[in-house]
Parts: structure tokens; C-alpha cells; sequence
């Protein structure tokens, strides 16, 4: 009954995709049902990442659409028909392909792009983006700790990162160190395999626990300067990349939310209590219609900065709206999805409590919502109320 009622999308965003890229989505969306969804709980619940999936992930071919010719509009749908299946899997994606491959599109060198670039968009090699640390999330920027040393052809690496998703078994990492030399920021290519190198999974999480989080340690290693990103000599690099997978963030609480308004509308409407379908009390309806306007609303802004991306205008205030608006949506859309459930909403049986664990991790990473909106805020007022 439910699949032929209208979709979270009310309004019909998807229809402003290229006739091409909605028949692409329409094969995320068969490949997700197929081959995610019936499995994804089963997975965050045994905190383990599915391996076995990734030859026929790769097999969708969008590793970074936008370098394909893609729209940044269909871009973010395909990340946000990711999440709505599993939060997890979806931000496997976007750390390995649109942090560490675009991370090679943009600043690899030739050399570096020859060895590696293919593989890592075929997903036979894996990659991770290594910038927090234990000390400094928000203000690493300034506080970055992990040091670079140049010795002739190699440099030294020391220090420590954490929360690195795909941490534990990616091949290589795209590393953030500070040049003692000059103290400015570079970018490196890490073997993860390298001597020097610990990786230590990260446990007890409530939320993306298919996510193989990781701390790393760094211990005198050296890294050849060849596998040193050229073109990055300034943190203004990493905001390029941040720019894009933070917008990208923003299409997860879209995600986060068509999965809550998909789950809890089926809920209510095969739930029977007190001789009818809950979901013709007033008041779950009134919730339902909320969860659908929230996402509406967070689908129109990301739209709208897609298309701003398009025309080269998006810039870090937008980032930050985009993804504080969108996450701050989704916490009361996810937080009506669990209370229509009642009980059941606390239990991964029914797919809600994963659902609503989940966007507590996307509430806070890629700059918490407070950090986001001071950044819009500064651009409001023109006064920084941070550092």
C-alpha cells in the first residue's frame, strides 16, 4: 500500500534531474534493495564492514560523478538514496571517493594519478581521509599537531589522528601533517601499511558502527616525496575538499530523513491500536506531515546549493547552512520517526533506532552544527565569535 502513496520528496525535486541520470538513480536504487537494505542492519549490529560488496558497489560506476559529467544535483541524490538505505555504507562512499579519489583528481600529480587513480575509483585499492585528532576536530586547522619533517627525498612523519573512517583496512590514507619547516599544512599519500604506522579500531560507538572507525599513530614515518601531493601547500586545500564532502553531509540528513518518513509512515500505517491504523489519529499524521515538510525543506536547500555549485558561486557560509539547516531538520524528523514506533522505536528490528543513532553521528562530523552556524553567522554579521 504504502509504494503507491507519494514519497518524503513531495515536491518532486528528483523530476529537475537529466532523463540519464534518474534512470542511473533508479539503478542505485535497485542495486541498494538488493544488495544493502536487507543486510544493513544485520551489519551495524555485528559492527562489521561488508568487504564482499564493494566489487559490486564499484560496479555502479559513480565513484565522483561530478568528475563524470554528472550533475552535483544528481551527485548529492545518489549520496542521499545511499544513506536512506545505510548511513554506513554511505559514508564508506563519500570518504573514499569524494575525500581521497577527488583528493587525486584534484591534487595528484600525473605520477600519482597513473598508480593509483583507477584502482581507487574501481575500488581495488581503499583510501581514508586523515585530518582530526585527538586534541583538535574543529580547530584543527590552527592546532594541527601531527608534524612533516623533510630529510633529502623523504619526509618524517609524527604523530596521531582519530575518528578515521575506513581507517582499519584502507590501503592508503590522504594524511594531513604540518611542515615543521615552514609550518604550513601538506598533503601526503600514506602507505597505511608503512613501519611507523598503528591502527587501532575505534569501539562502543551508538551510531555508524559499520563504519570502521580508527585512531592512528604515527611514528617516524617515512613517506617518499613523490607521494606527497603537490599541488596542497596550504589548509585553503583541504577547505576545497571539506567544501564538497560538507555540502555532501548536507544530502545525508536528506537521506537520514527520507529513511525515518519511509519507516515510520509503513509503521503507521500497518500498526493497528485501539481497533484502527495508528496512522489515522490526527496527531501521527500531524507528525508525518511535519517529518515530510522538514525533508522537503532540507531537500530544496541542498537543491538550491547544488545549483550554486553548479554555477561556481558555493562557497564555505553555504556549506555551513547547508549542512546546519539540514542536520538540525533532521533531528526532529528522526526523533517523530522513533516515537511513532514507541517501543519498537528502540530496538534495530525495525530499522528506527538505527535510524535515529545514526544521525547523531552526521549531527556532529564534517563540523558540528554549533561550528556551522557561527560560520554562517560570521558571514551574517562579518564578526567571527571564534578563533
Amino acid at each position: 500500500m504504502t509504494s503507491q502513496l507519494p514519497t518524503a520528496d513531495f515536491l518532486g525535486f528528483e523530476g529537475l534531474l537529466a532523463s540519464h541520470e534518474r534512470e542511473k538513480l533508479q539503478d542505485v536504487r535497485d542495486f541498494l534493495a538488493k544488495e544493502v537494505a536487507p543486510c544493513a542492519t544485520e551489519w551495524w549490529n555485528r559492527a562489521e564492514f561488508p568487504h564482499k560488496i564493494l566489487p559490486k558497489l564499484a560496479g555502479l560506476g559513480l565513484s565522483t560523478p561530478v568528475q563524470q559529467g554528472y550533475s552535483h544535483l544528481f551527485s548529492g541524490l545518489v549520496i542521499a538514496e545511499l544513506t536512506r538505505a545505510d548511513t554506513s555504507i554511505a559514508t564508506f562512499f563519500m570518504v573514499h571517493h569524494d575525500l581521497f579519489v577527488e583528493a587525486l583528481h584534484t591534487f595528484g600529480s600525473e605520477n600519482q594519478k597513473t598508480r593509483l587513480l583507477q584502482d581507487a575509483m574501481d575500488l581495488k585499492i581503499t583510501g581514508a581521509f586523515a585530518l582530526t585528532e585527538p586534541l583538535h576536530g574543529s580547530d584543527v586547522a590552527g592546532g594541527m599537531e601531527t608534524t612533516a619533517t623533510r630529510d633529502g627525498d623523504t619526509w618524517i612523519i609524527n604523530g596521531a589522528k582519530r575518528w578515521i573512517g575506513n581507517g582499519t583496512f584502507c590501503d592508503y590514507m590522504l594524511l594531513w601533517a604540518r611542515d615543521t619547516e615552514t609550518g604550513g599544512v601538506r598533503g601526503f599519500i600514506l602507505d597505511a601499511t608503512l613501519p611507523g604506522v598503528t591502527r587501532t579500531a575505534i569501539a562502543h560507538k551508538i551510531a555508524l558502527r559499520t563504519v570502521q572507525n580508527a585512531d592512528i599513530t604515527l611514528t617516524d614515518v617515512r613517506i617518499a616525496e613523490t607521494d606527497r601531493f603537490a599541488g596542497i601547500d596550504s589548509f585553503n586545500d583541504t577547505r576545497q575538499l571539506l567544501l564538497g564532502s560538507r555540502i555532501l553531509v548536507g544530502w545525508q540528513a536528506v537521506g537520514q530523513q527520507l529513511a525515518a518518513f519511509d519507516v515510520a509512515r509503513q509503521y503507521a500505517v500497518e500498526r493497528h491500536q485501539f481497533g484502527r491504523p495508528i496512522a489515522g489519529f490526527q496527531l501521527v499524521q500531524d507528525q508525518l506531515v511535519t517529518m515530510m515538510g522538514n525533508t522537503t525543506a532540507s531537500l530544496a536547500v541542498m537543491a538550491r546549493v547544488a545549483h550554486l555549485r553548479e554555477e561556481g558561486a558555493a562557497d564555505m557560509p553555504q556549506a555551513a547552512f547547508a549542512k546546519s539547516f539540514t542536520t538540525g531538520r533532521m533531528r526532529e524528523t528522526v526523533a517523530l520517526g522513533r516515537g511513532i514506533l514507541g517501543g519498537n522505536g528502540i530496538v534495530t528490528d525495525f530499522r528506527m533506532a538505527k535510524i535515529f543513532a545514526d544521525a547523531e553521528a552526521v549531527y556532529t562530523y564534517e563540523g558540528a552544527y554549533e561550528i556551522n552556524s557561527l560560520i554562517v553567522g560570521r558571514a551574517l554579521t562579518g564578526i567571527s565569535a571564534f578563533a
